[in-house]
């Protein structure tokens, strides 16, 4: 007798569907709840003051404020601040995600006898607390004249975002092959090119993970800037905000204009790079 195909199980089919629409579900609940606090942003930044207080949070205006975001960028001086925001940050990333590439190269595919110490040293710098540098930082930038400086924002960025930034390339560089760097060494090919041609291009994904996460902090950071920073010239968006705020009145409508515009550029670029994010902290975690 021909043998009998096996029936297979709808109920385990089903159940599965069941389970993966419950998790869709879920998933869209809390998606509703990230969105609600941009939503009710962008409505306040549409309202006058009355209205602010008069309507409901998420009430539509009856007659939109559009000049909300004109007046910041053309009175409030938002349009410098924008700007210092973007040098502080680019700068930055750039010299932090270079030196921390540099350290995590020596500490992994150079053999001396300190690597250990000197990355259990970066390491520690996870440990300390910001607003515990404030001080000993403030006097030493008033020592050598980077006060109201932008050096000693870019400076105490990049200081502060090493250690992570090397904690997350290091996992990369661990599992990452070294035949290539191998073939370049019987090539030839000196450690300086080795690094820059060889070495630093395969770590692109990675290095994107490390970019956007410090871009994410820099951009936000609200301390060190209304430490540091006196001049109107060399302000960022973050404490630009405080123009607003005056002795007797508040401006809201301006505050939440000048609040959206500092969150569309994180926002913007999480929603377009957001997979380099998973992929580099992927990248890292697997080895193959």
């Amino acid at each position: 007798m021909p043998a009998q195909k096996p029936v297979k199980s709808t109920s385990s089919g089903i159940g599965y569907k069941i389970g993966l629409g419950f998790i869709y579900v879920v998933l869209g609940i809390v998606a509703v709840f990230q969105i609600f606090p941009l939503i009710w942003l962008f409505l306040f930044s549409l309202k006058d003051n009355q209205e602010v207080f008069e309507l409901s949070p998420f009430a539509i205006p009856t007659d939109p404020k559009w000049e909300n975001y004109v007046k910041v960028w053309t009175e409030g001086n938002i349009s410098q601040y924008f700007l210092n925001s973007v040098v502080y940050t680019a700068s930055s990333v750039i010299l932090t995600v270079l030196l921390a590439s540099m350290v995590t190269f020596a500490i992994t595919r150079m053999k001396w006898k300190l690597n250990g110490l000197v990355l259990g040293l970066f390491m520690v710098g996870l440990m300390i607390p910001i607003h515990s540098t404030l001080i000993p930082l403030f006097s030493t930038f008033s020592s050598i004249g980077l006060i109201d400086h932008p050096l000693s924002i870019i400076l105490t960025y990049t200081a502060f975002n090493l250690p992570i930034t090397i904690m997350i390339l290091f996992g990369f560089y661990q599992v990452l092959p070294r035949e290539v760097e191998e073939a370049a060494i019987m090539d030839g090919a000196s450690i300086h090119r080795i690094f820059f041609q060889v070495t630093l291009p395969m770590t692109a994904p990675v290095m994107a993970t490390a970019a956007i996460i410090n871009m994410i902090y820099n951009w936000n950071e609200f301390v060190f800037v209304n430490t540091f920073i006196s001049s109107e010239n060399f302000k960022t968006l973050t404490v630009g905000i405080q123009n607003f705020i005056g002795q007797y009145s508040t401006d809201w409508g301006a505050i939440g204009a000048t609040l959206m515009i500092s969150i569309l550029p994180i926002l913007l670029a999480f929603l377009f790079l957001s997979n380099r994010i998973v992929e580099g902290i992927s990248a890292g975690s697997v080895k193959g």
